[in-house]
């Protein structure tokens, strides 16, 4: 079995994270049990992912064009206080660790400031053949 290569520790403190994405849980989001169930944590990653790099000034789009794809290898989501249908959440972001063609992120979300869930995934640099390539030098500038 491969190694983990997770080895961030999302923070608790929102303030931590340079980044803060807003998205509000849908209706068809949640369970019987009338909470987002757990399968649509990552899509919510990948949605404030996807807005964090546009802030940048790197739209995915333009990154693909460019023959860089970003593949999830690991994700984990600790779950804290459930999330329920019109909740306002911050998924708040900061990346971390970086190699030649890795690096990781984490998350906190939010509801009113309480912490809701965190969250890490672990990202290898593709082309679009999947082969590992290297990570563009502006994204190894700001990983920590």
């Amino acid at each position: 079995m491969p190694a983990v290569r997770l080895d961030l520790e999302p923070s608790l403190v929102p303030t931590e994270y340079p980044y803060a994405h807003r998205l509000r849980v849908r209706f068809a989001e949640t369970d019987a049990m009338g909470i987002v169930h757990h399968s649509r944590y990552l899509p919510y990653l990948e949605e404030a992912r996807v807005e964090y790099l546009r802030h940048l000034g790197h739209p995915y789009h333009e990154l693909r064009a460019e023959g860089v794809d970003y593949a999830v290898l690991e994700a984990f989501v600790q779950y804290r206080r459930p999330l329920r249908f019109d909740d306002e959440v911050w998924v708040h972001l900061r990346l971390g660790a970086a190699t030649r063609a890795t690096f990781q992120i984490a998350y906190l979300l939010t509801v009113d400031g309480e912490a809701c869930a965190s969250a890490v995934t672990v990202h290898g640099c593709v082309n679009a053949q999947g082969r590992p390539v290297r990570m563009p030098a502006w994204l190894l500038d700001l990983a920590s």
